[in-house]
């Protein structure tokens, strides 16, 4: 709207236009020129914007220069022209095609890996097995070589009992068996000579198997009175001294069989119940110390009973052979549980949601004009959308298509089949 002048000087203006009209001679008349340069002598003493000169001299009548001066119908053209030229810029109304004219709007992929939900949790290394190790018969600790703390190879010996009670045994059982076979040779002869007897062969025979049955235990004895490692192993702890006596099952030594690392951790029971075959729906990895990138984790076994604290259950999973070998049991691991989910969801911005007037909820999908990703102009497009938030700042939203950018902020602003363009960082000449 267009200010209004004061009445006064307006018509104090008209008035001294109007007498010089009349004291000018014709021909000053027709020349507007000529008048012109009478009002610019000091006839009429005005301020005559160079704007309104420019008019003067292209029109050459005091109308044209008042119509300049107060804002006439030639001004409001130019100011709505100028409004509509602005409008165009934002992309409020069409205007050309060019990139002066068409929005720019910034936008962003709606892929990743938000089609995955990802839990974490905390684990623990373990090894394959731990044991503790023991004779299987009594005596005196001798010999207890090992180091806490040692990696030792399958079969080597780890404790021994004095063995020189065991040896004896051993050697009194073989006498036993001599003479028990010579007696059952005696007997079947006289058996033959009809001297001796069927009862007095058989029972000799028995004798002959109970002495084979003593010196197999004898030696079995000797067996148990040293240790050996059963696997590959690490020496946890050393349970006993030496030069003590010890009972039979009593632990001498506590070795973890490293043969394979495994990783512990509980699972909650709602998680387990959601997901029946946990082994090919969930995918479990883990970073280990010193590395960049997570390795898969295999699904050993599980206890198929809750724990007593916290209605979970212990999954134990095996780590990749060779990637664990600087680990230790015991040690702390972040576990993260991966879920292909079957409904696509993205997680966006408010700004990038609109709201319309019944409540449906939509985003603006960009559509590159020539069908390429690196397009710098094209369309937008409305797709309706389903959105969910837990905190009232990010929005969870289901339906969009895969593999497409989206606008991220001022999706309100456009329209469905707008043309814009891409919005690639301030310029000097925006």
């Amino acid at each position: 709207m267009q200010p209004i002048p004061n009445v006064k000087a307006t018509a104090a203006v008209l008035f001294a236009v109007s007498a010089l009209a009349f004291s000018l001679p014709a021909s000053a008349q027709q020349q507007g020129g000529e008048a012109n340069s009478v009002i610019d002598r000091g006839v009429v003493d005005l301020p005559v914007p160079a704007e309104a000169q420019e008019d003067q001299d292209s029109t050459g009548g005091p109308l044209t220069f008042l119509q300049s001066l107060f804002g006439g119908p030639q001004a409001g053209a130019a100011e709505q022209n100028s409004e509509e030229a602005a409008l165009a810029e934002v992309g409020g109304i069409d205007g050309g095609t060019d990139a002066s004219t068409v929005r720019a709007v910034d936008l962003m992929a709606a892929g990743g890996n938000q089609n995955v939900l990802q839990r974490s949790f905390f684990g623990q290394v373990r090894a394959r097995e731990t044991a503790d190790l023991s004779f299987g018969v009594g005596g005196t600790l001798d010999h207890l070589p090992i180091a806490e703390g040692v990696v030792i190879d399958e079969g080597e010996t780890l404790a021994a009992l004095d063995l020189a009670p065991f040896e004896r045994a051993v050697e009194r059982a073989e006498l036993q068996l001599e003479q028990a076979e010579r007696a059952l040779t005696r007997a079947e002869q006289l058996e033959a000579t009809s001297v001796g007897t069927r009862t007095r062969v058989e029972d000799a025979r028995t004798v002959r198997d109970l002495a084979d049955v003593a010196l197999r235990e004898a030696r079995d004895a000797l067996e148990d009175a040293v240790i050996a490692a059963p696997y590959r192993a690490l020496i946890a702890e050393r349970l006993a001294a030496n030069y003590t006596s010890v009972e039979p099952a009593t632990p001498i030594v506590r070795v973890h069989d490293i043969s394979q690392m495994r990783v512990e951790i509980d699972l909650p029971e709602r998680l387990v119940q959601r997901l029946p075959d946990i082994r090919n729906h969930v995918e479990f990895t883990a970073i280990l110390p010193g590395a960049d990138e997570p390795v898969v984790l295999q699904l050993a076994e599980f206890q198929a009973e809750t724990q007593a604290v916290g209605q979970s259950y212990l999954f134990s999973f095996a780590l990749p052979e060779g990637s664990a070998t600087h680990l230790l049991p015991g040690s702390s691991l972040t576990v993260t549980a991966s879920l292909p989910v079957r409904n696509r969801v993205v997680v966006l911005p408010p700004t990038a949601i609109v709201v319309d007037e019944v409540r449906d909820s939509y985003v603006m999908v960009f559509e590159p004009a020539d069908g390429t990703e690196t397009s710098s102009q094209g369309t937008v497009r409305s797709v309706p959308v389903e959105v969910s938030s837990t905190n009232g700042t990010s929005f969870v939203v289901s339906g969009v298509p895969e593999d497409v950018e989206l606008v991220r902020i001022g999706a309100h602003l456009l329209r469905d089949g707008q043309q814009v363009r891409r919005y690639t960082g301030l310029k000097s000449d925006e």
